[in-house]
This record gives C-alpha cells, sequence and structure tokens, in this order.
C-alpha cells in the first residue's frame, strides 16, 4: 500500500503509545446487520423475535435510542463506516454505484499503522473482486473498473462477498421455478435446497482478488461469516496483537432461507415470517458466539465493539421500522434510524442508553479519538463527531448537524429538527424529532426562520459533498 502523509505522524505517535496500557489500545469490533429494522430487536421492544444475545449485549453497554445509518441503502452506509464521511464525498451515493476509492483514508489503514491487525468479514459491498468471472452484481470478464478489495484499503486479510446471497447455503439456489415462483424465491425459499436439485447462486466468498473460497461455505451463513472472524480474533490474540475486526452479516437482507429448526419457534406465523424471525434468530446465535469467544479469551473487558444496522427494513417484508415512518431507501426516521449500541465493558457503564443523535459516520471521528489518534488528511472533510462526550459525559445536545443523501432526496438534522426533500429540493417538510419522531406533523409552514436556516446550510453542505467527489453520479 502506498503510505500516505498522516502515515508518518501516526507512526511517530503508535511509538509514543508503545508503552501505554493495554486498555488504551482496545480490540475494536465493527458489527453490521443487513436491513433489520429499528424495531427487529428485543432490546428495542420485540417481544416476538427471539434476540437474547444482542439483548445481553447491549445491556452490557450503550443503547442509542437515535442511532441513523448515514443512508437508506447499504454500500453507501458501509463507505460512511470506514471513511468518516458521507458516501456522496467518494462517489457512492447508492448501492451497487461507485467502489471505496484508494484515495480515501479508511478506519483499517489508520488503525493498521497504529499497530492494529485487520479483518473484513461478510458482506463488502464497496467494489467487486474480479475481473475474469461473473461473480454478484458487478465482476464480469474483462472489466476492472470497480475493482477495490478490502486488502487495498488496509485490511491484512478478508473474507468477504461483493454483495448479498441467502441466509442459508450462501452459494446455492434451486434449480427451477416458474414463473409464479419467481417473486416469492426473491423473498426466500422454504427450506434449504438439496444439493442435487440446485444451482449456483451467483456470489462468492473471495480471500483475496481473483481467490475465491470453496470450503465451509455451507449452512448458516452468519455461521460461515463468524467462523472466520472468530479464527482471525483467536490468531490476533495469541499473537498478543489488538485486532480491528469488521464483521459485516448478510442477514437477514433477502432471500432468507432457514431449516426447520429455526421456523418452528415461530409456527404461529406465516411461512414469509417464520423465515424472516429464523434468519434473525441464528444471527443472533452468532453475535453470542463471538462474545463467548471474548470471554473466553478474557479480552471482552478490553473490547470495543459497535453494533448496527445498515438501514431500515425491506419493502414487502416482516421486518419493523418500530413506530416510525418509512423503510429502506426511505430519508424518513424508518429508512435510516436503525437499532446500534456500543459496549466497552472496563469503560462504559453496563445498561445505559441515550438519545443523543448519531450515525455511521461518527465510527471513525470517535475511535481516533478514544485512540488518541489524528486525522491528518487535509484533503479530506470528516462529516462525522466524535461520540467520546455523548458516551462519557452525558453531552446533551449534538452541535454538528447529520447530513443525509439519496437520489432524488436530501435532509439535513439537528438535535431537534429535521428537514427533508424528496423531490431534489423543489419542496420540503419540516419535523420536530423530539417532539414528534413518527414525523406526523410537518412544520414548515409554523416555523420558516428555522426552516430557511436548514435550508442554506444543507445547501451548502451538499455542493461541498458533490464538488468533493472524484467518480459517480449527480444527485
Amino acid at each position: 500500500m502506498k503510505q500516505k502523509p498522516y502515515i508518518l505522524i501516526i507512526l511517530i505517535i503508535c511509538g509514543l503509545m508503545a508503552c501505554q496500557p493495554k486498555a488504551e489500545q482496545p480490540n475494536i469490533v465493527l458489527m453490521m446487520a443487513d436491513d433489520l429494522g429499528w424495531g427487529d430487536t428485543g432490546f428495542n421492544g420485540n417481544s416476538q423475535i427471539r434476540t437474547p444475545n444482542l439483548d445481553k449485549m447491549a445491556g452490557r453497554g450503550m443503547v442509542f435510542k437515535r442511532f441513523y445509518s448515514a443512508s437508506p441503502v447499504c454500500s453507501p452506509t458501509r463507505a460512511s463506516c470506514l471513511t468518516g464521511r458521507n458516501p456522496y464525498r467518494m462517489g457512492i451515493p447508492t448501492a451497487n454505484s461507485g467502489h471505496l476509492p484508494k484515495s480515501e483514508t479508511t478506519l483499517a489503514e489508520i488503525l493498521k499503522e497504529a499497530g492494529y491487525a485487520t479483518g473484513h468479514f461478510g458482506k463488502w459491498h464497496l467494489g467487486a473482486f474480479t475481473s475474469k468471472l461473473r461473480d454478484a452484481n458487478r465482476g464480469k470478464p474483462g472489466d476492472t473498473s470497480h475493482i477495490s478489495i478490502p486488502t487495498d484499503h488496509g485490511f491484512d486479510e478478508f473474507f468477504s462477498t461483493e454483495s448479498k446471497v441467502p441466509t442459508w447455503d450462501p452459494m446455492t439456489k434451486p434449480d427451477s421455478f416458474n414463473t409464479d415462483q419467481e417473486e416469492s424465491l426473491r423473498f426466500g425459499w422454504t427450506a434449504p435446497v438439496q444439493e442435487a436439485d440446485s444451482l449456483f447462486y451467483g456470489t462468492r466468498y473471495w480471500k483475496a482478488e481473483e481467490e475465491p473460497v470453496f470450503h465451509n461455505v455451507q449452512g448458516d451463513d452468519s455461521r460461515v461469516i463468524m467462523d472466520r472472524a472468530i479464527n482471525f480474533i483467536e490468531r490476533s490474540i495469541g499473537n498478543s496483537t489488538p485486532f480491528f475486526s469488521v464483521i459485516w452479516f448478510h442477514a437477514p437482507h433477502l432471500p432468507v432461507v432457514v431449516p426447520e429448526e429455526y421456523k418452528r419457534n415461530f409456527s404461529i406465523h406465516s411461512n414469509p415470517v417464520q423465515l424472516y424471525y429464523g434468519t434473525i434468530q441464528a444471527l443472533d446465535e452468532q453475535i453470542g458466539r463471538l462474545w463467548n469467544t471474548l470471554i473466553s479469551n478474557d479480552v471482552d473487558g478490553q473490547t470495543l465493539l459497535f453494533f448496527c444496522s445498515d438501514n431500515g427494513p425491506e419493502n414487502r417484508t416482516p421486518g419493523s421500522a418500530g413506530s416510525f415512518r418509512g423503510r429502506k431507501r426511505d430519508l424518513y426516521e424508518g429508512g435510516i434510524r436503525v437499532p446500534a449500541f456500543i459496549v466497552w465493558a472496563d469503560k462504559i457503564e453496563a445498561g445505559t442508553n441515550t438519545d443523543f443523535p448519531a450515525f455511521t459516520t461518527d465510527y471513525l471521528p470517535t475511535i481516533i479519538d478514544l485512540l488518541n489518534l489524528p486525522y491528518s488528511d487535509p484533503g479530506h472533510v470528516l462529516d462525522g463527531t466524535s461520540l467520546d462526550k455523548a458516551i462519557f459525559s452525558n453531552e446533551p445536545i449534538r452541535e454538528k448537524p447529520l447530513g443525509f443523501l439519496y437520489p432524488g432526496k436530501m435532509s439535513w438534522v439537528t438535535h431537534q429538527y429535521k428537514l427533508i426533500s424528496n423531490d431534489k429540493g423543489i419542496t420540503f417538510e419540516l419535523y420536530d424529532l423530539i417532539n414528534d419522531p413518527k414525523e406526523s406533523d410537518d412544520l414548515i409552514d409554523q416555523l420558516p426562520e428555522v426552516a430557511e436556516k436548514m435550508k442554506i446550510d444543507l445547501e451548502n453542505w451538499r455542493k461541498s459533498c458533490l464538488d468533493d467527489r472524484e467518480t459517480g453520479e449527480e444527485l
């Protein structure tokens, strides 16, 4: 990897940090579910879906009641997690559009230079892995335009797919179906496919560019991912090396598939609900397995762990946005307000929660602040802010607004108010999220001065994002 100017500064600081206590250089895990709605977890009030491990883990740290994904779809949110920047700045306005440029400074690069082992596991969705095979959405023979893999961005190793896979037997799909079945098969199939009746799904796991993985890719996809993540974590512990592990699950993104044992707990529901809820239960089991691994290796107290979803629940699924308006692809709360918590047992008080507005773009500035690492890339504007004071000092008000862009849509969110447009800025709505989180009372006419100030701020920020980008589509 070509060294960037800021790396030399980090190397000097890391040398000074080498003699500090281990707790000052915690292990870091970023976990993210795919299309999991705000109302799909027990810790946010769901009494039907079984998420005992997520609930227990959330109870060991701080739950964010007002946490947002940077986008209402997956690829842009993932870019924000690694860079602390709005995805429009790097030409990733929506899913399967653009890729993570090598010029971006990522958390993995910063932490690797600080002495961390770095690994990515699960859904990447920030670029293609092959120009020799047809794979997923953008792997095509002869097409190198979107090749961008985790090791290009600071990860030592990875076990990743470009995009979605079935949640059980991720490499396979039914070998034939009629027209009437096609729509239902996009949702999932009622049981794992027998090998004799299966076809290749079309998306591979990769461990390097042009190096697909064919072993241990059967059964629960969340388990397939966690096998690799745990192996990486235990090797890092064995080497006495702090680790940065990004674990991005596919579940419960469609197609959802689970065997009968995961469906029977929800037998009172229809088959689609059984599949969806069972997929989340299987995901929850693997998250519990991760936590037990940290405990058994006596590093649970020294591990800083984040969990969230990449956007709201998919349309036409049993996924729940709770009481919030909208779903995936919406900039209303249901499309971007997601379940989230942070755990650091040695530092963060258990059983706490906060209404402080935060989003995935805050990950990078928060982590480098907690580790006292600089961000010395003057050409890159950070859109996120450190959550240090919100986590440890109960900071009451967020000073830096949260900006959201999605093709044809935009939103500007302060601590109290939300300005939103769904028609490229022709018309706007204004909501008081503290007193009206369901976005039922549009205040655009009652508070014209508030709205006008927010419009100006939004437009200035939007222009800075579009001016900053190197590639991508127009808003």
